[in-house]
């Protein structure tokens, strides 16, 4: 599976939830995973929703979390690649919002700050200094 998402912002999260901690570039590259991953399911499921509304544009309407007041601008995700992580399981026909997009996208960004927070609690759990892939990998086996 190629990662749509640059690594770069997603490290940029970690940190920001890390504090002192370093990370491992592992640890930004599975979370970009893993946001890939719950993103495209999450527009799997909006695409559902946009079927049973007669469209074929994935509306803001058709994420349940959506933030109608969410501003890209203050983000640290990109749109573009959350736009094109967005598509990667839903048929070429569907299009997707900007309001949408930016919703996606903050959400994404909610969904990587409590995994990185997480995986950064797990580290100095194990009396690390650097958050590894595998505190990442931890944290969602204990979440779901």
């Amino acid at each position: 599976m190629s990662v749509e998402l640059p690594f770069a912002p997603v490290d940029a999260v970690i940190r920001r939830e890390a504090g002192d901690l370093r990370v491992s570039a592992d640890a930004a590259e599975e979370l970009a995973r893993r946001i890939q991953r719950h993103g495209a399911a999450l527009a799997r499921e909006a695409a559902e929703h946009a079927t049973e509304s007669g469209r074929k544009t994935l509306m803001i309407e058709d994420f349940s979390f959506a933030d109608p007041d969410a501003d890209a601008d203050a983000l640290t995700l990109p749109v573009a690649p959350v736009d094109r992580i967005a598509r990667l399981d839903i048929p070429d026909e569907y299009r997707v919002s900007m309001d949408a997009r930016v919703a996606l996208a903050a959400h994404l960004e909610v969904f990587a700050a409590d995994a990185a927070e997480g995986a950064a609690l797990l580290a100095e759990h194990a009396g690390r200094r650097t958050v590894q892939a595998e505190d990442v990998e931890t944290y969602f086996r204990l979440v779901e």
